[in-house]
């Protein structure tokens, strides 16, 4: 398996994803995309979208603001509650975040535990910092939040948004009826949120503004009913149970419909998003054996939750969660009812009103993208260079386009080519350097299709079209180009 020194490398040398400001020495935890990221990322999105929304009747979107008044957060629970722990080294003035800290130091799983706790466990396995071998100070909690003023004097606190998540509970009611909603009724959002991370690292697994995609789905608290359940009750996914977690014991595999009826997964709703979650990843290449629903531990899970299930993938330094599943019952909606005084309670057709419940899958971009670079990475001996194995649907370009060489008109038969095929996909032109060079230049990247204009395309109007994955070539009439890209990528 690729490392993360590789796939970085690639990252930086291609300019897929590089450091914000690198010129001035970057901001840690904060990434740009190139031109390649810029693609690779937006094919990832319409293929999310088309698959948990565009499939969807009554999933609608939603493009929130980033920037949130602070009674916003402070209604969620957000400037309480959204907190780590950190320790601090006493000599040189190091700051760690304590959990994590504690769990690379002896391999103990402490996340949810309290600050004295992890004081606690500290002083008994006499941690210091490593830096300067100091002693670490007693474990407090820094929230999260990067905090701002909006207005010319700066009489209203506000906040950076930690999620997304907000804006589609504050936005509920009025989406609701501009859809002549009915439950249930989901929305859903991609855009950027931040977190002000203790210690930034691993490149884009923990930043500090990352790109974050979800559904709030709205259900009737009486009736999980999911029109949609009947087709993914019989397929199967992999759970980590909180008793496997307790016992240091397996991930077991699952049918959905098994895991609601055990009460394995709260209800209809979980069990179908986890259904999805798992076909779609495998889509994009991920291995079966490489991802698991883990239920999080009581500890681990906010108060209000009635269950939340992290989809984990297994990086080359471990298992981290790329999607947050959770079942986050009524508690946005109540809270955000009871401090701005509005009703946000639906009426149903049996004359009910009900505070919607709500389950969400919250995806990661940046921690997927990561692990669909990681999956993809070849390092071939044979063709004698590095190229990404990646989905089709996602690669940035679906082809290049070449002169064989730079003489004898097929440079601008080339520029036919591109321009025809400019009006239908992406695709880039390039006739520098042997046609060796610019094969493995694009395979490096990802692009599953190299057409070469030779000397037979002026007799008879074919080209050689060179697949990225077998190497082999065919040739294909100019006119007939469109269709056989659409069908391969398809």
């Amino acid at each position: 398996m690729a490392k993360l020194e590789d796939i970085q490398r690639l990252c930086l040398s291609r300019a897929i994803i590089f450091p914000t400001a690198e010129i001035y020495g970057g901001l840690s935890g904060c990434f740009d995309y190139g031109p390649i990221g810029v693609l690779i990322k937006r094919k990832f999105l319409d293929y999310w979208r088309q698959f948990f929304v565009k499939n969807e009747d009554n999933i609608f979107e939603l493009d929130g603001a980033v920037i949130l008044p602070e009674k916003v957060l402070i209604a969620s629970g957000h400037v309480e509650s959204f907190v780590d722990p950190i320790t601090q080294c006493e000599k040189c003035k190091s700051i760690y975040r304590a959990d994590n800290f504690i769990e690379e130091k002896t391999g103990r799983f402490v996340e949810g535990k309290s600050p004295q706790e992890l004081t606690k466990i500290i002083r008994e396995e006499k941690l210091v910092c490593p830096n300067c071998k100091g002693s670490l100070s007693e474990v407090r909690m820094f929230n999260l939040m990067f905090k701002t003023f909006a207005g010319p004097t700066g009489e209203q606190t506000a906040y950076l948004r930690p999620e997304s998540a907000q804006n589609i509970f504050t936005g509920f009611e009025r989406v609701f009826r501009a859809v002549r909603g009915k439950l249930p009724l989901g929305i859903a959002q991609h855009g950027h949120a931040f977190r002000n991370e203790i210690s930034a690292r691993q490149f884009v697994i923990r930043s500090r503004e990352f790109n974050q995609i979800e559904i709030e789905m709205f259900f009737d608290p009486e009736n999980d009913g999911c029109e949609r359940f009947d087709e993914v009750k019989d397929k199967e996914i992999i759970i980590m149970t909180r008793e496997a977690q307790l016992k240091n014991g397996e991930a077991v595999k699952v049918k959905v419909g098994e895991a609601v009826k055990k009460n394995i997964l709260p209800n209809k709703w979980m069990g179908y998003f986890l259904a999805k979650e798992f076909e779609f990843f495998k889509s994009l290449g991920i291995k079966e054996e490489n991802m698991r629903f883990r239920h999080m531990l009581p500890e681990e899970t906010p108060h209000y939750s009635g269950g939340n299930f992290d989809l984990e993938i297994k990086f080359d330094f471990g298992w981290k969660e790329v999607v947050g599943n959770a079942y986050r019952t009524d508690h946005d909606l109540k809270n955000h009812s009871k401090f701005s005084g509005e009703d946000l309670s639906v009426a149903l057709p049996d004359g009910r009103k009900v505070l919607p419940h709500v389950v969400e899958p919250s995806f990661g971009l940046e921690r997927i993208l990561y692990a669909i670079l990681l999956e993809s990475y070849v390092d071939d001996k044979e063709r004698g260079w590095v190229w990404l194995k990646l989905p089709k649907k996602i690669a940035p370009y679906a082809a290049g386009v070449y002169p064989l060489v730079n003489k004898d008109k097929l440079p601008d038969k080339a520029r036919e080519v591109y321009k025809l095929l400019k009006k239908e996909f992406d695709v880039f032109f390039d006739d520098s350097g042997s046609i060796g060079k610019r094969y493995a230049r694009a395979d490096e990247i990802g692009v599953p299709f190299g057409i070469t204009i030779d000397y037979q395309t002026l007799e008879d109007d074919t080209v050689t079209v060179r697949d990225r994955d077998t190497t082999k070539q065919e040739r294909v009439k100019i006119e007939e180009l469109i269709n056989f890209i659409k069908n391969r990528l398809n």
